[in-house]
């Protein structure tokens, strides 16, 4: 990095869908700006999850950008789902578009970052012992980027190919004639199975908790379909700006416990032949009520055992540890149905436990299965693994290591007291990984800017929210999750997946279009919540 990088307003950290499009504001709004980027290159989390089968569960005409009329007009989406390829072929677009590489230092991490109280500036060193003075920090590292390894003992000692999804190499791997084991059945093992099932010699998945599972659907994109929502892009981007995930789905208004049984199979059929996550919304009180939910889980269970043929896999396959959606949704592309072939084998590691791994397989109580690769789909320490990757030192020199011990806190997901002229995008409090994640991350972005615009032009140079007002905020977004299922579900959501990590719910629930009024409230109080300090 060279000296003129070395002060800055604001230093940008990450260089995917979050990072790029603030770099982009600050430019327009005259900053001096700087991004890292661990990566070789942009894309965030498309740059690295490149295994066989990736794909977003977002429809491409609601994941992508809004704020260019020109780049809406100009890229067009092929598929209803997009494959990683053509996600990161779109961000790729984006950088040169706008000509963003210029100011993004790439293959570089950010290793710690203290804050300075007589200057009101974070003093950030990288790995590479580059040290930045930046008057404001943007947290732009992505919910899902940091890959969780397994808890298994022996891992080190496999001799064969050893991958995870969440770290596929550029080159791909290559399965053919090969004996792979995949590990995991969240996203993205749904994802990946089916590919490598089509190249190994044999494939042994190994599942310890089953996740419910819907058809895609995916098809390529009508061009009239696509040239009328591009007509109308406007309009179409502020319904999903108001929807509370989002996007465009219809949400049931009636409730399935009062519903006709047969109304009731008729619509969760067309719901499934449609194909997509609209069957969660497909009764108002599928997530709130457990009875309800249990009509829904039924049906989807019954639609496992159409589509398995062998029924002990089947039952296997089908969860009865939570509730339906409790767990992000998952969407498939032939996944069911590759059970069904002669070289793919379940292993129900619930019943017999992984014991360790061995230098040639996996050993369970059953017995040992010898592989060639072994795929770790075991998904990542989401929401805050990457923020607390960085040694963070704020007002007093507290670590937001020691603050968060018990579970993040932060007001409105956007920024935490103690550490000033700190934001974070998407961040543990906001709606994120809950949401269409392009429409959370620009009402993010473009909040978090304006504030910063704000402060310049009020000659303020430190911010940070009232604890009061922090406290209020985390009370409200358990208050929240509290009255859905969504926290019985043992997930990820709330770090579940991750040992020792404190069970707290971090995403908040109260849908995208309430969370942006109360953003939006926040900023026309003045950034309400806020203490703000001159230099």
């Amino acid at each position: 990095m060279n000296d003129d990088a070395s002060v800055v307003d604001v230093l940008v950290v990450g260089a995917g869908f979050s990072g790029l499009y603030a770099l982009y504001r600050l430019r327009q709004q005259g900053r001096v700006a700087r991004v890292v980027e661990a990566a070789g290159d942009v894309g965030g989390t498309w740059f690295h999850n490149r295994y066989p089968g990736a794909r977003c569960d977002i429809e491409s005409l609601d994941y992508c950008y809004s704020f260019s009329d020109e780049l809406v007009q100009e890229w067009n989406w092929t598929e209803r789902y997009p494959a990683q390829p053509e996600i990161l072929a779109y961000i790729n677009h984006v950088a040169d578009t706008f000509d963003l590489r210029r100011d993004i230092t790439f293959d570089t991490v950010v290793t710690s970052a203290s804050f300075d109280e007589q200057a009101n500036t974070w003093h950030v060193v990288t790995d590479h012992g580059d040290r930045i003075t930046a008057r404001y920090v943007i947290m732009a590292t992505g919910m899902l980027s940091v890959a969780k390894l397994p808890e298994i003992s022996g891992l080190e000692e496999f001799t064969g190919e050893l991958r995870h999804t969440g770290d596929w190499p550029q080159a791909g791997v290559d399965f053919t004639g090969k004996r792979v084991g995949v590990i995991g059945t969240g996203s993205s093992g749904v994802q990946c199975i089916p590919q490598i099932a089509r190249q190994a010699d044999d494939l042994t998945v190994f599942q310890r908790t089953p996740h419910y599972v819907v058809p895609a659907r995916n098809h390529p994109l009508d061009t009239e379909y696509v040239a009328d929502v591009k007509a109308r892009f406007g309009e179409f981007r502020e319904a999903a700006r108001r929807h509370p995930g989002g996007t465009h789905r219809v949400i049931g208004r009636e409730s399935a416990l009062e519903a006709d049984p047969v109304e009731l199979r008729s619509r969760l059929e067309a719901h499934w032949q449609q194909g997509g996550p609209d069957i969660l919304a497909s009764y108002r009180d599928l997530l709130t009520d457990r009875t309800a939910n249990e009509k829904v889980a039924a049906f989807v269970h019954g639609k496992i055992h159409e589509l398995v043929e062998d029924q002990s896999v089947a039952d296997a396959l089908c969860p009865q540890s939570y509730p339906f959606g409790a767990k992000r949704l998952v969407l498939e592309i032939d996944y069911f149905s590759t059970f069904n072939r002669p070289n793919v084998h379940l292993v129900d590691v619930l019943y017999t436990p992984i014991e360790r791994i061995t230098p040639t397989g996996v050993r369970t109580t059953e017995g040992h299965y010898e592989l060639d690769c072994l795929v770790l789909a075991t998904g990542f320490d989401a929401m805050t693994g990457a923020l607390l990757k960085v040694d963070f030192r704020g007002a007093g020199g507290v670590s937001l290591r020691e603050r968060w011990a018990a579970g993040p806190r932060t007001y409105l997901g956007l920024s935490t007291a103690g550490f000033p002229n700190l934001f974070f995008i998407t961040g543990p409090g906001s709606p994120s990984v809950l949401s269409n994640m392009l429409v959370s991350i620009e009402q993010h972005v473009e909040w978090v800017t304006e504030f910063i615009a704000y402060l310049y032009k009020n000659e303020l140079a430190r911010a940070e929210p009232s604890l009061d007002k922090e406290d209020a905020w985390v009370e409200h977004v358990n208050e929240v999750a509290g009255a859905t299922l969504y926290p019985t579900g043992n997930s990820w959501y709330l770090g579940a997946n991750v040992p020792g990590k404190p069970r707290v719910f971090m995403p908040y629930i109260g849908g995208v279009g309430r969370y942006r009024e109360i953003c939006d409230q926040v900023a026309r109080d003045e950034y309400d919540g806020f203490v703000t300090s001159a230099s």
